[in-house]
């Protein structure tokens, strides 16, 4: 019995002790917490500082993804025997100058993608490799600050694809107006003079014109996530089929030192490119116009790793 009363009283003597510990390490853990919190405050309040200061930010962030595979006799599906591969990728680079009387915001993005399907039973298939996503915008912003909030400013934009058709179409956006700047990350142009020029080769439906131009970007690095997006807009005075938008979203979140996650996306409405696309690969004597096309939403996604320039 005394053995018992021993073994119970030790057995309740190491559960107290290793409760008393593990309060302990909880305290301990607290209070370091605390302690971290305040110093990233502070590294952050003394980021700040650093932000608001003259001069340029430079910086860059894009998304990797790809996949390959192979299937031999795999009967379940139409092409027992088949290879493919799909690689793409993007990238976001931007260089901004900020001085107290004006400042100059430079951005690019590339969205690049190619896909290979070689079906082994069909000699005659196209089994290189081909383009699918192909995005390319440049711009560059220059404004003359009427407040720390407030700019009159100049904005030129060029939006094409690199590998195919390049430059037909190519849109040139030239324009003058203002700029809204409410915090360090996000600014609105509103631009109520502007002129789209058109660039295309042959007899097209691509038409120049005048009218209003709106961009709202917004870019934001909170801790391991960058994040950026870009919507940029044009209403055309002349005919409002001659308008278009394009929004382009990019995550991406840090998993080890520079390499992490990427997510893209980008919607995209242009009704002259609706028409020409139908015209092109309409069936006669079909005669599409501006009022029978369906002017659908252009949409495009990409997930891979992400890299940090």
């Amino acid at each position: 019995m005394k053995k018992l009363i021993l073994c119970a009283a030790l057995v309740f003597g190491i559960t107290a002790m290793q409760a008393q510990t593990k309060e302990e390490l909880k305290a301990q853990k607290t209070e370091k917490q605390a302690a971290a919190n305040a110093l990233q405050a502070e590294a952050d309040a003394l980021q700040a500082q650093i932000d608001a200061l003259p001069g340029w930010r430079k910086g860059a962030f894009g998304t990797i993804g790809g996949s390959i595979s192979e299937f031999n006799n795999w009967y379940s599906q139409g092409s027992p025997n088949n290879s493919s591969a799909n690689l793409g990728f993007t990238v976001n680079a931007f260089a901004n100058l900020k001085q107290d009387k004006f400042f100059w915001r430079n951005a690019l993005n590339v969205n690049l993608a190619w896909v290979k399907f070689d079906d082994k039973d069909n000699p005659s298939d196209n089994s290189e490799f081909r383009e699918t996503t192909d995005v390319f915008n440049i711009s560059s912003l220059y404004g003359r600050k009427l407040s720390e909030k407030f700019a009159i400013s100049a904005l030129g934009e060029y939006r094409t694809t690199l590998l195919n058709n390049f430059n037909d179409p190519g849109y040139l956006d030239a324009g003058i107006g203002a700029t809204w700047t409410p915090t360090e990350n996000l600014f609105v142009v509103i631009h109520p003079l502007n002129y789209n020029f058109v660039f295309s080769s042959g007899d097209t439906v691509f038409e120049s014109s005048l009218g209003a131009k709106i961009v709202a970007d917004y870019t934001r690095q909170i801790g391991k996530i960058n994040f950026k997006s870009n919507l940029s807009l044009f209403y055309s005075y002349e005919d409002a089929d001659y308008s278009n938008y394009t929004w382009i979203n990019s995550f991406s979140y840090k998993l080890w030192k520079k390499i992490g996650v990427g997510f893209d996306f980008g919607l995209r409405q242009n009704k002259q490119e609706a028409l020409n696309y139908a015209l092109a690969n309409a069936v006669p004597p079909a005669s599409p116009t501006f009022d029978t096309i369906d002017n659908e939403l252009q949409t495009y996604w990409l997930l891979g790793l992400s890299y940090a320039f």
